[in-house]
């Protein structure tokens, strides 16, 4: 079982992209789904979530007000729509999900990562 992140690609400095992470033959509905960033030489690092109880959001500190985290449940999809992007945003963006159902994004046990889409964001 892995989730599906795509929409990644190059953009300049000040630019914006939407990135959906979709799942294949199970629903996101009822867990909270995240999203995370491994920039290079570095650890992946959780940049949002999106709950499964009430879709409140939560977001790392260096992106809050730059990105938005939403669902779409009619498409089974999860959406982050980056503004204002930096170089240092620069990485590969991945999904994943809670392992346990009907949580919020308080204490998450993750899984499901998939492969991940490449942002670059270019000075």
């Amino acid at each position: 079982v892995q989730l599906q992140a795509s929409g990644g690609g190059l953009v300049q400095s000040g630019g914006s992209l939407r990135l959906s992470c979709t799942a294949s033959g199970f629903t996101l509905d009822h867990r909270a789904i995240g999203w995370f960033r491994q920039a290079p030489g570095k650890v992946r690092e959780w940049i949002s979530c999106i709950s499964s109880i009430d879709s409140t959001t939560a977001y790392e500190d260096s992106v809050k007000g730059r990105f938005t985290i939403s669902r779409d449940y009619a498409r089974n999809t999860v959406y982050l729509r980056m503004n204002t992007l930096k170089p240092e945003d620069t990485g590969v963006y991945s999904c994943a999900q809670d392992r346990v159902l009907y949580r919020d994004c308080k204490v998450p046990d993750w899984s499901a990562f998939g492969p991940g889409t490449q942002v670059t964001v270019s000075s």
